[in-house]
């Protein structure tokens, strides 16, 4: 018996676990999940500092139109030592540059008339004017990064400004893809008549890598035992195996027996959905085993809704499942099933919301209406006809987040 869609997506999730971590450069570290703390390790900024190009000065001095002698200058890379801002003086600053004793304000440079050896104030001046003050940004021993946090490249700024150059991560699964069939022929090589082009492997591949896991293409299988033992084999010494084909009730469908001879416990073999039903889900001790359609829209939109979220989940991700959202329908659309039905549609925002109607002929075997679609729409086995103007449930598509 095929297993409800939340039934299934509910098991592979309760049977997948995040991986072990690994340090990374923090280079290579942008979209991975942290799995350590990462608490401030000084005060940023690490000292009083000015805002702008101008002048040190004291406050007490810098009466509108006060004429100021220059004495001395702070470039940026230079320590305040033995600097100081001696009444009606001022010290020519840089910005970035540490601030002298006796400076309360800086006058941005715009804000006076300046000379080579005394600057005209031309416009008031307040306490605190343009000082970045030590640990206003930051204090020590304040949470920079907490764990579980997906590092964006701001983060890598953070982190690079306090001096990380590696960070603790959550590892990546290495994804070995499986193609299965007598029929196919990889691309670039001479097709006959009845052979067909092994597109699957690519598009499981990309997508694959597209949310940050490492795919591995084993190649195609033959329809033989020896061929797929062989291939199988390769595939189970990675973290995850998806195979694509060869698990319906075809009398040369040897895919899922030979699996349960290598040792995969077979945790469903059937799903309630439309397209993508033929999936099957299988764990060999902590490695997860999928078998997808080898339709090719079957097989995309099987990875999207039933693999996408365990690898997410292997890489430390906490929302693994998109949100499904709320679209008006221009046109009607129909699931006549009784299973859950995934239809590709195009969503455009409109000043109403957003409307969606069907991206063409929802055959799983044309790959034309899901280059044309930019979301899915999720209809359950109840919604047997949704009207023009009713609510109906998406989930966009990888291209569209």
């Amino acid at each position: 018996m095929a297993e409800s869609f939340a039934a299934a997506r509910s098991i592979i999730l309760d049977n997948v676990s995040p991986l072990e971590s690994e340090s990374v450069d923090l280079f290579a570290a942008v979209g991975r999940v942290l799995v350590e703390k990462i608490p401030a390790p000084w005060d940023m900024p690490r000292w009083d500092n000015s805002e702008m190009d101008g002048f040190a000065a004291r406050v007490a001095d810098c009466q509108l139109f006060a004429r100021l002698k220059v004495d001395g200058y702070l470039p940026a890379e230079t320590p305040a030592v033995d600097v100081a801002v001696k009444p009606g003086t001022a010290v020519r600053i840089m910005t970035g540059a540490p601030i002298p004793t006796g400076c309360d304000a800086i006058v941005p440079i715009e804000n006076t008339d300046p000379g080579k050896e005394s600057v005209v104030i031309q416009k008031l001046v307040q306490i605190g004017d343009y000082i970045r003050f030590r640990g206003s940004d930051i204090s020590k021993d304040e949470m920079l990064l907490p764990l579980g946090t997906i590092l964006r490249p701001v983060d890598i700024n953070l982190l690079a400004a306090f001096s990380r150059t590696t960070v603790q991560v959550c590892r990546c699964p290495e994804v070995a893809i499986l193609s299965t069939g007598d029929e196919l022929v990889a691309p670039g090589e001479p097709t006959g008549s009845g052979q067909i082009i092994d597109s699957n492997a690519y598009s499981l591949a990309a997508a694959i890598r597209e949310i940050g896991a490492t795919p591995k293409i084993l190649g195609i299988a033959q329809d033989n035992r020896e061929s797929l033992e062989e291939k199988i084999s390769q595939g189970l010494n990675a973290d995850v195996l998806i195979t694509s084909a060869g698990v319906s009730a075809g009398d040369r469908d040897l895919v899922r027996e030979i699996l349960e001879e290598a040792g995969v416990k077979q945790l469903f073999w059937k799903v309630a959905i439309k397209p993508g039903g033929p999936t099957a889900f299988g764990l060999k001790g902590d490695k997860a085993v999928f078998s997808l359609p080898g339709n090719p829209v079957s097989s995309m939109i099987g990875f999207a809704m039933l693999v996408r979220p365990a690898l997410l989940k292997m890489m430390g991700h906490s929302e693994v499942i998109r949100p499904l959202i709320k679209a008006t329908l221009k046109a009607p659309l129909h699931n006549k099933t009784n299973k859950t039905r995934f239809l590709r549609v195009k969503v455009e925002q409109t000043s109403a919301g957003l409307l969606a109607e069907s991206a063409g002929d929802q055959n799983t075997g044309i790959l034309s209406t899901m280059i044309r679609a930019n979301a899915i729409a999720v209809l359950s086995a109840e919604q047997t006809e949704l009207l023009v103007g009713e609510q109906v449930d998406i989930q966009w598509l990888d291209s569209c987040i």
